[in-house]
């Protein structure tokens, strides 16, 4: 997801019309400089601070509370796998979270008539290609693990530029500084961190059928963290500066500072780097998943919840919504627990999954789009 989500907040400021400049010239100038009223907000302050801006902390908060708890230890089988609650929850999650984009995809005709090729013909040359080359699946397994940490990274970004746009400032403004800031804050704790093996791991899929440079790759990066670490701490360090430097030359051509984006920016950057750089408490993934997911499943509701309410036919009810929120949900948690526990040594049901997530990264760079207006 990158700044083609501008889109939502693009499309709303000309649906909006004169009506939302005149709501803004009402506030206070201290709260339009920095962007704290209503119009400031996606979709309104109660609804981003429940499901954009506060899932980082609260994230964090909720991975403190079950370290070392049996909901995050506690091992039992299920389907002959042996699970745990907490990976069962984050992993159902994470599927499902992936599944979502289909509603938005393949369930919004105007979208699905746009990119028909791709959502009909690259799903099933994908899945083709893993079940007849094993060079293909392990090369998803490298690209998926890398490809997530991009997307991540670029899901805080395109956040980030709609509350610029809502502040009133130009899509442009700052787009380069704004996309460096998310990957070194997201990609940078990882390479330098505590998990960047559990990332580097993925390369042992090419035991077997790659030569011996890729699965050398986990014992190259070992050997060189230290160096990596400092690398990073260095760049990092350097860039957060010279970003600051950047926006305060912004600020005096007119630059309206956003108050959520940058708590979304602060919020999230600390959370990445304490929990992938030191994962304290051994819940690193779940942490960073657990808000990854909220925040998308919120975004896809906003956008495609109407339409999915309408489809059902359920706008005539008082019980509408909740009844188009509980299917929307159950859908893709169904998918999600399914997905979660399909056989890892079926290669049919594997492929599956590993085609929907890399649907899922790949659908997110172009339908959401701020010149076509489609949010």
């Amino acid at each position: 997801m990158d700044d083609r989500l501008l889109a939502s907040s693009t499309g709303a400021a000309a649906r909006g019309g004169t009506s939302s400049r005149m709501s803004a010239r009402a506030e206070p100038a201290s709260a339009a400089l920095l962007g704290v009223g209503r119009a400031a907000y996606i979709v309104g302050p109660l609804y981003d601070w429940a499901f954009f801006l506060l899932p980082p902390l609260v994230a964090l908060a909720a991975g403190a509370l079950i370290a070392g708890t049996p909901f995050a230890d506690a091992r039992f089988r299920l389907h002959g796998e042996k699970v745990t609650w907490a990976g069962l929850f984050i992993g159902t999650l994470i599927h499902g979270h992936l599944a979502a984009v289909l509603l938005r995809s393949h369930g919004n005709a105007d979208i699905f008539r746009r990119h028909r090729l791709r959502f009909l013909v690259a799903p099933v040359a994908l899945f083709a290609a893993m079940m007849l080359s094993m060079w293909a699946v392990a090369c998803v397994s490298v690209l998926v693990v890398f490809w997530d940490v991009y997307h991540s990274a670029l899901q805080t970004f395109g956040l980030g530029r709609i509350y610029d746009a809502r502040a009133g400032n130009a899509p442009a403004l700052g787009r380069r500084l704004d996309l460096w800031l998310n990957l070194v804050l997201y990609a940078g704790p990882i390479l330098g961190g505590a998990t960047m093996l559990l990332h580097f791991q993925s390369f042992d899929a090419f035991e077997g059928v790659g030569p011996a440079f890729f699965t050398a790759v986990p014992a190259l990066m070992t050997s060189s963290h230290r160096v990596l670490s400092w690398a990073v701490i260095a760049a990092g360090t350097s860039y957060l500066l010279y970003y600051a430097l950047a926006y305060r030359a912004i600020c005096r051509r007119g630059y309206r500072v956003s108050f959520p984006k940058v708590w979304l920016l602060v919020s999230t950057g600390l959370c990445s780097i304490y929990t992938w750089g030191f994962n304290p408490w051994g819940q690193a993934f779940f942490i960073m998943n657990l808000f990854h997911a909220v925040q998308y499943l919120a975004l896809v509701w906003w956008s495609e919840g109407g339409r999915l309410r309408r489809r059902l036919r359920l706008d005539a009810l008082r019980a509408g919504t909740p009844i188009a929120v509980a299917v929307f949900l159950g859908g893709v948690l169904v998918y999600g627990v399914w997905a979660e526990l399909a056989p890892a040594d079926d290669r049919a049901l594997w492929s599956i999954t590993q085609t929907v997530a890399l649907m899922h990264f790949w659908y997110d760079g172009f339908i959401w789009s701020v010149t076509r207006k489609q949010v």
